[in-house]
């Protein structure tokens, strides 16, 4: 029978890491199966923890995803500072989690969305492209040298389908959502969405409850600098809003 490999830390070997991101693993061929369930919550309190909170809103006529971000220091140019990620034409992704982890799956995630436009000269739709970015994340939880990545993605798209809303987690577990949050912020983020959610939602309504969610939890004065918001239209084409318009939003949703 193949013997799954064991994560050793370099502390203690009873002891758990101090953190996700200290985590050192050294591999041999006696480990038990509840180590890999082990590295998959790590994964997850990095997201929980230590990301800031992302929220995604599907509705009639698009789908809006928004995220906070925090800069370290305010030495840090906020523009070199992003969340949102164009995939595709068609499609883009916010994060919650691990920022290295996070563009190492943009990377793979646009490979994967070129390959499959070259290949049939359509955009992929977009249940093709969460499975392909579900089966890189998964993979990461069994393989021998690696770790799980330590973020959570909503993606945002349009295809023949309609409007798209979908998020994955560190396991590579992926679902469907007409309304989602993930991060720090998630729990009470996800409670305000459910009061003022409603399938008549279109566009504009749905960047105003996003902001307003996001409000609900933050810490400090929301502007500009330190929110983002992506939005897809029926057009399909994604579309990353300026610092100009996202003030604009704020100002209206005040």
């Amino acid at each position: 029978m193949h013997k799954v490999p064991k994560a050793r830390y370099t502390r203690s070997e009873n002891q758990p890491p101090p953190s996700y991101i200290g985590l050192r693993l050294y591999l041999d061929t006696n480990s038990p199966l509840d180590t890999i369930t082990s590295l998959i919550e790590y994964a997850l309190n990095a997201v929980n923890s230590g990301g800031k909170t992302s929220l995604g809103i599907r509705c009639k006529n698009g789908v809006v995803i928004a995220t906070e971000k925090k800069l370290p220091t305010i030495l840090v140019d906020e523009e070199s500072h992003k969340k949102i990620a164009l995939l595709s034409e068609p499609a883009g992704i916010v994060y919650s989690g691990l920022g290295p982890d996070y563009r190492v799956l943009v990377r793979k995630a646009r490979k994967k969305a070129q390959t499959y436009f070259q290949k049939y000269k359509e955009h992929a739709p977009a249940s093709i492209l969460v499975r392909e970015i579900a089966a890189v994340m998964q993979e990461f939880t069994q393989s021998g040298g690696v770790r799980p990545f330590g973020v959570s993605i909503l993606y945002a798209g349009y295809d023949d389908d309609g409007p798209q809303l979908y998020q994955i987690d560190p396991s590579g577990a992926y679902f469907g959502w007409k309304a989602t949050a993930i991060g720090k912020d998630s729990v009470s983020a996800k409670t305000f969405l459910e009061r003022r959610y409603n399938d008549d939602l279109e566009i504009e309504d749905a960047i105003h409850t996003a902001l307003l969610t996001l409000r609900e939890g933050f810490e400090g004065e929301m502007d500009e600098t330190n929110i983002e918001v992506g939005i897809i239209k029926e057009d399909k084409k994604f579309q990353i809003l300026t610092p100009a318009e996202v003030k604009d939003y704020l100002e209206q949703a005040e």
